[in-house]
């Protein structure tokens, strides 16, 4: 946007000189943006009628301005959409399973909603699931990427590392600790919330 704004103002060689200075290192990666930028050089002073008007602001600062909220919450870990929006998306998804094995389960007459957890494997997107916030209850240690949530097949969910330490790397089963559960390592899975 500052080259563009350069060049707007009808200064060629000094929008030459801030791509050398600042859009050369990004060239291996962003080479058709660039090329884009280099071909609205001959229209120095005179974007707004040239191919290159889609430019020009304000469309593309406010582009740059909603792209550089995305970024920042990403890095935080955080949705960049309304936690309603976020509710509503992972409902979409996850009501599907739930109302087909609703329906099984009424075939069959029997109850589920008095279930302590969901009775069936709900998958979400990608872009539904954030950083983990969990107090591992074995090693009491905060999660972290490297030692995430795991879901084990009792139900219960202790840290990867716990998990490593107590099934000897995964060389066996052990114990749930708050159930008499016998666990194997390789069928926990890592947990998103």
């Amino acid at each position: 946007m500052q080259f563009v704004k350069i060049l707007q103002n009808g200064s060629r060689d000094e929008a030459l000189h801030y791509a050398r200075t600042y859009l050369s290192p990004f060239a291996s990666s962003h080479i058709a943006d660039i090329q884009k930028l280099m071909g609205s050089l001959l229209w120095t002073g005179k974007l707004d009628s040239s191919p290159y008007h889609a430019l020009l602001p304000p469309s593309n600062w406010d582009r740059l301005a909603e792209e550089l909220k995305r970024q920042f919450c990403n890095l935080l870990g955080q949705s960049y959409n309304s936690p309603l929006s976020v509710t509503i998306s992972a409902g979409v998804q996850a009501l599907p399973p739930l109302l087909k094995f609703m329906n099984v389960m009424v075939g069959k007459k029997q109850e589920w909603q008095t279930m302590n957890q969901l009775p069936v494997p709900v998958e979400l997107d990608s872009e539904l699931q954030f950083h983990s916030i969990f107090v591992c209850p074995v090693s009491k240690e905060q999660a972290t990427e490297d030692n995430p949530p795991m879901l084990m097949s009792c139900g219960h969910v202790l840290c990867k590392q716990s998990i490593s330490k107590m099934s000897k790397n995964g060389s066996k089963l052990f114990k749930c600790p708050y159930c008499p559960f016998d666990v194997d390592a390789a069928l926990c899975k890592q947990l998103y919330f």
